[in-house]
């Protein structure tokens, strides 16, 4: 067996996890069953975990730090008008979420493992926390390419905007009717778009005239 740093054999470890879960569920996903995955002993995973808690620590930060890069990275800048804007974002979402199935429905397991376990209540927490902001996020490229604010807070509107996409999410994944699940959520955008508040933008100053010596 090759002798990795432990980051490296960490993440091993979590990818192994992670396809172990994804293909048998999260309970599956003992240490002895990550251990034949990743094909290395049980005694490397206790040395790079501490239990199974620990493991399932990081495979939740993975997911969730995937589930973010990829609802993020695709953004569309452009648009013209604000429900264009949102209807746009709207699509890239939803794009993302529909070709991720398996790291959503690990996500949902996650949580609801967490919320059973005490000791693992923090990884729901962490999730949401992320989500959250990441919606922020989004509410800020609304914000500076259809140059509006919001007359609700945008904290408020994150929370919102998160908990109806995990509605649709989890429906999709119970019915697997993509096209409702993105009808559903283009009528929230269309929603979206009334409490959206137009800014007026200030002319740039001229720049001041330069003087001959």
């Amino acid at each position: 067996m090759n002798r990795l740093p432990v980051a490296e054999r960490r993440e091993q470890l979590i990818e192994a996890a992670l396809a172990v879960a994804s293909r048998d569920g999260i309970e599956a996903a003992t240490v002895r069953a990550v251990a034949a995955e990743a094909g290395v002993s049980l005694g490397v995973v206790h040395y790079c975990f501490q239990d199974k808690d620990e493991l399932l620590r990081a495979m939740a930060h993975a997911i969730t730090a995937a589930n973010l890069e990829r609802s993020l990275g695709d953004l569309p800048q452009g648009g013209s008008d604000t429900e264009s804007v949102i209807e746009n974002v709207i699509d890239a979402l939803w794009a993302g979420i529909r070709e991720s199935r398996g790291p959503q429905l690990l996500s949902y397991e996650l949580t609801t493992s967490s919320l059973r376990h005490p000791e693992l209540n923090q990884v729901a927490i962490e999730q949401y926390r992320g989500s959250w902001a990441a919606a922020e996020q989004v509410l800020d490229l609304v914000e500076r390419t259809a140059h509006v604010g919001w007359s609700v807070p945008r904290g408020q509107l994150a929370r919102t905007v998160v908990a109806v996409i995990d509605g649709f999410s989890l429906a999709w994944l119970v019915d697997g009717d993509s096209e409702t699940a993105r009808a559903g959520l283009q009528g929230f955008g269309r929603f979206l778009a009334t409490v959206a508040v137009p800014v007026v933008l200030e002319p740039e100053p001229e720049p001041a005239p330069t003087t001959s010596a």
